[in-house]
């Protein structure tokens, strides 16, 4: 992995968020690509119940400032960053008080679905995005974990596919059990075609399930990672369906080898 640029863009990240397959793994696979000598840029959303005190979030200036335009709106984009201290690793925070500032992830205090998490996953995809090319860091991988993160790689296929700095840029999606019951809001597809992305493109998010949001992404990703033993059999029937390199289920114990083998082997020899 020496010199290869990964970046790693999580719905959940450990320290910052408790443990779950998602968050683990979100933290061991950059961890795994830093201490094997490449280099990494990890991305996640400011959720209102990170202690930014606790965690020494600070704002970066120079990377704020900027508006994404959400669903006919403007809505400010906020970068803050950590580091998670005994790696030497820093997170970059996506964030912006309306999408973001409330005391939890994804749900109400009633165990609800927010209303504008289809929002969320919008701003927060292209938040990313905005980010990196004001970095100006052309990532070889861009590995995606979770389902906040999960219109990333339509956006980078549809809206961003002109932008030179992710024209050799390869698509991992790792694909979890652990996703939400019902769905977003049913206007999701509208929001989306909004940014000039065609419907057909997107038809599966007329009905907005973690299902169904999970097949558009690794639809538009270049290799497949399945991230958990248990997944859905509907989403491992599409997975199954397509011609693209699929890494089996491998533990926790095993997975550093068998990712570094398949971001090599796999991914990175991967015609786009």
């Amino acid at each position: 992995m020496t010199g290869k640029k990964i970046l790693f863009v999580s719905s959940e990240l450990v320290p910052y968020l408790p443990e779950n397959e998602v968050s683990l793994m979100s933290y061991e696979a950059p961890r795994m690509v830093n201490s094997n000598g490449g280099q990494i840029r990890i991305f996640m959303p400011r959720y209102g119940n990170i202690n930014e005190r606790r965690h020494q979030l600070h704002e970066v200036i120079r990377l704020s400032g900027m508006n994404l335009v959400i669903n006919d709106m403007d809505m400010p984009l906020i970068i803050k960053v950590a580091s998670i201290p005994r790696e030497r690793i820093q997170v970059y925070f996506i964030d912006n008080e309306e999408y973001f500032k409330r005391k939890a992830t994804f749900t109400d205090e009633n165990g609800d679905l927010y209303p504008d998490n289809d929002e969320r996953a919008i701003f927060f995809a292209k938040g990313v995005v905005e980010t990196v090319k004001k970095l100006n860091w052309s990532p070889d991988i861009i590995h995606v974990h979770g389902w906040m993160a999960s219109l990333l790689p339509i956006y980078l296929k549809h809206y961003y596919a002109d932008e030179p700095l992710f024209a050799d840029s390869k698509i991992v999606t790792s694909v979890y059990g652990r996703g939400f019951e019902g769905q977003l809001d049913d206007k999701l597809q509208n929001k989306i075609a909004f940014d000039g992305i065609p419907v057909e493109a997107i038809s599966l998010l007329n009905k907005p399930t973690y299902n169904n949001l999970l097949k558009v992404a690794v639809d538009f990703s270049d290799a497949i990672i399945l991230a958990a033993e248990d997944l859905p059999e509907e989403l491992v029937k599409h997975i199954k369906s397509l011609d693209k390199p699929v890494l089996p289920y491998v533990s926790l114990q095993e997975f550093e080898e068998a990712y570094a083998n398949f971001y090599n082997t796999q991914v990175l020899t991967k015609a786009i």
